[in-house]
């Protein structure tokens, strides 16, 4: 794997709707993409319990978590021929039906974009140390768990 430097996966809040035309907007240059994949992670609101899920407060350690990313980023770049990869992440609190995770992968074909995100996005959720608590329309809360 290449010692690339670790790029912020972390963004405070909701990821903004701009944040993400701008990523696509700023590949529209690069002549050799063919396909691009995303995934946007977006809050449910959720019944659990007669309770309805307002929010989702996102937290972690950082430092560790960003090293998992940048392990997980890597490790596409080795096992799919990708252009681009992006990944932002939510930490902080993000309401129901913002978006809290974004995932962007560019190749030349389809069919590895497509891939490669899924492989992304499931390897994300399985070994990110990113935590989440939902938060409850009476403003209770629990801790979620990855599904």
């Amino acid at each position: 794997m290449d010692k690339k430097k670790p790029k912020k996966v972390f963004v405070q809040g909701a990821i903004p709707p701009e944040k993400i035309a701008n990523s696509i907007a700023n590949h529209q240059s690069k002549t050799n993409i063919g396909a691009h994949s995303i995934f946007l992670g977006q809050i449910r609101a959720d019944e659990i319990d007669g309770k309805i899920v307002t929010a989702i407060d996102y937290s972690a350690y950082e430092e560790m978590a960003e090293k998992v990313f940048h392990e997980i980023r890597e490790s596409a770049f080795s096992k799919f021929d990708m252009t681009c990869c992006h990944i932002y992440h939510s930490l902080g609190k993000v309401k129901t039906g913002e978006i809290c995770l974004f995932v962007f992968t560019s190749s030349a074909h389809r069919k590895v974009a497509i891939e490669a995100c899924n492989y992304l996005v499931e390897e994300i959720k399985a070994k990110v140390p990113v935590f989440g608590k939902e938060i409850f329309e009476d403003r209770t809360h629990q801790w979620k768990v990855n599904k």
